[in-house]
């Protein structure tokens, strides 16, 4: 069954039970149900991630594609969550140990978490300029016969593109850094600040000493699975919610080109693994955070599949304009050579164009949606406030 397909289903039944009136007993045991289906969806959409092949450009590890199916079960846990926080339960509940102490908690990652959209959309368009840059090399290469205009052309494209790509992330964002505007936490926001209503659009920068891997690190704070009977209640969502976010954040930083990730691969979720959805995002972290270390030592723009393959094909063909510039001319061969590769070279090019915008919009939808949710909680917490007796 498909993710959206899921999500209505589950979110069908939670409404119906708002709408019914059944014994404090019967009321206990759907909710159990609720969440362990929950759980069930949570494990069922990661295990589908972990299983993604590498061998199949469009859905690798990592891959524009790859990412934009993360954010979609991202976006389907999330309603999920909201629903068996929200619309089945008495309002006051989340004013009660121990939510009283995980909601502020939760929206205080929420803000941080809008934090890491604004800077994966900055890196967007770092993106965007290798793709311009890969482009004009196929443009040069796929001319038939490969002149000396042609390959100085490519090469001028693939020096920029190669040196761009490799750049460190600290030198990269500080060039770029000139005017940044304060990201949401810098200014102190706590848990009780409402996001303004002029924060509808991811098109904040974010400060020059912004740390990716500070922030990530910082939205582990206080994670800890619940324990005793807390596991059994709505502190489980309110966790399992809290741990997808931090990994789809992290994910999106390892991917996308951000400001300084430096230790970034150090970053570890606390996930007991007896929980059934552990596993796949624990086996998911272990393959990226090993693929980041390979990377980090020598800085890297990030771990995207098509930016790897964009890298890889851009060396190769920086050989082979270096030697058309020694030598004066090529044979056949090398030529066909050149072709082929440049021709490789269009496939990632192709998948950004075709992906990018999209994979924009749903970062988009994402931070739309952490403000709603965080701002409904905030309202049902002053609806709980105003209604609690005066203490005397």
């Amino acid at each position: 069954m498909p993710a959206t397909d899921y999500q209505a289903s589950f979110l069908g039944r939670i409404s119906i039970r708002r709408n019914q009136v059944i014994a404090m007993d019967g009321n206990h045991e759907q909710e159990l149900q609720d969440l362990e289906l929950f759980s069930k969806h949570v494990s069922e959409r990661f295990a589908e991630l972990l299983s993604s092949p590498d061998d199949v450009p469009f859905d690798a590890l990592l891959s524009i594609s790859w990412l934009r199916k993360l954010l979609d079960f991202f976006l389907c846990c999330e309603a999920e969550f909201k629903g068996i926080l929200m619309m089945g339960n008495d309002p006051s509940q989340i004013s009660k140990p121990p939510l009283d102490r995980l909601i502020p908690e939760f929206l205080d990652r929420s803000v941080k978490a809008l934090d890491v959209c604004n800077a994966v959309t900055n890196g967007l368009e770092s993106v965007r300029h290798y793709q311009k840059l890969a482009e004009i090399v196929v443009s040069a290469l796929e001319q038939k016969p490969i002149g000396d205009g042609q390959s100085r052309r490519a090469k001028k494209a693939l020096t920029s593109l190669i040196s761009a790509m490799n750049v460190d992330d600290k030198e990269c964002s500080a060039a770029k850094a000139t005017e940044r505007s304060w990201s949401f936490s810098r200014r102190g926001v706590s848990s009780k600040d409402r996001v303004p209503e002029h924060f509808r659009s991811v098109s904040n920068h974010v400060a020059k000493n912004w740390s990716a891997a500070k922030q990530i690190q910082a939205m582990t704070n206080n994670l800890v699975p619940p324990r005793g009977a807390e596991g059994s209640g709505l502190a489980s969502p309110v966790y399992t919610m809290s741990v997808i976010m931090v990994f789809v954040m992290w994910a999106l930083v390892a991917a996308i080109p951000c400001q300084e990730r430096n230790g970034l691969s150090a970053i570890h979720f606390p996930a007991p693994k007896q929980l059934n959805w552990a596993q796949s995002i624990i086996g998911l972290h272990e393959k990226i955070g090993e693929e980041w270390k390979k990377k980090e030592k020598k800085g890297t723009a990030g771990l995207l599949d098509e930016m790897q393959k964009m890298e890889k094909l851009g060396n190769i063909l920086m050989g082979f304009t270096d030697s058309f510039q020694f030598h004066g001319d090529i044979t056949d061969q090398k030529a066909e050579e050149a072709a082929a590769h440049a021709a490789e070279l269009a496939e990632p090019c192709r998948r950004m164009e075709e992906g990018l915008l999209p994979l924009q919009m749903q970062i988009r939808e994402v931070f739309h949606r952490i403000v709603k949710t965080r701002t409904e909680l905030l309202n049902a917490l002053d609806q709980v406030g105003k209604s609690s007796p005066p203490l005397l």
